[in-house]
């Protein structure tokens, strides 16, 4: 199911105009998630919907959500679907951060 919900995921952040949308697999390489999925959006409204979709999607799926965070600011919002993690942040915040760079860091470890 977890396969076949990222790809739904991302399908669907694609469709929904996210960019720069990146598939990290962190399996065996920390305890909460076996893939990270990153993407941008273009302002507060774009990336609180592009994170909505993504609530919506895994309760279509049969999985809630297991937290929901930063949908006020729509700065940085994280969707936690216990193995799956989805930051969708924008586009000052994700460079600021540059989640990839550590665990791209981590996952060659």
């Amino acid at each position: 199911m977890s396969e076949q919900l990222l790809t739904t995921i991302t399908d669907a952040l694609d469709d929904k105009k996210g960019q720069q949308i990146e598939v990290i697999n962190v399996t065996g390489k920390c305890s909460f998630a076996d893939q990270i999925v990153i993407v941008t959006g273009s302002s507060s409204r774009h990336v609180k919907s592009l994170a909505g979709e993504v609530a919506i999607i895994s309760k279509k799926s049969g999985l809630i959500p297991l937290g929901v965070e930063g949908m006020d600011a729509g700065e940085w919002v994280l969707v936690d679907l216990g193995d799956i993690i989805v930051h969708v942040m924008q586009a000052k915040i994700r460079e600021f951060y540059q989640l990839e760079k550590i665990w791209n860091v981590e996952a060659q470890a």
